[in-house]
């Protein structure tokens, strides 16, 4: 791609506010998920033991524990940078709603303490899925 290719500025940092939304959206699924787990095990919701939802959270939390073990960065942040350096703005957002999903899910502490906040949480996902087992379609008696 040349220097020319891509998105203009203006929908560059269009662009960089949706992959922000959508890096906000599946943080809210990693951390509200497991929020709703348990409160769902608790209450005797039978949708959180959906085989597919824990498997996708798990899944999630697991992607996100190996990058930080691994030092790489997530690349919904890399994507997001590079749209902010095209639309001439500086990394993480521009605007109301850009700025406070960036204080929500950016902020600065040294990389081991992400890596082991991430892991414990990993942990907690896993205690989840003891706790609250997940079941396929047809082997609890209220989800037939």
């Amino acid at each position: 791609m040349g220097p020319g290719a891509g998105p203009g500025p203006a929908l560059a940092g269009v662009l960089a506010d949706l992959v922000l939304a959508v890096h906000a959206a599946f943080v809210a699924f990693v951390v509200l998920g497991l929020v709703a787990i348990l409160a769902g095990g608790v209450r005797g919701w039978p949708w959180v033991r959906s085989l597919r939802l824990r498997v996708l959270h798990l899944a999630a939390i697991a992607g996100v524990t190996l990058e930080a073990w691994t030092g790489i960065e997530c690349p919904l942040t890399t994507w997001e940078n590079a749209l902010r350096l095209r639309a001439g703005q500086g990394p993480y957002g521009t605007g109301f709603i850009a700025d406070w999903l960036s204080r929500l899910i950016y902020y600065q502490a040294p990389a081991w303490v992400f890596t082991t906040g991430y892991t414990a949480f990993a942990v907690l996902v896993v205690i989840a899925w003891w706790w609250v087992p997940p079941r396929r379609r047809g082997t609890d008696a209220r989800s037939r």
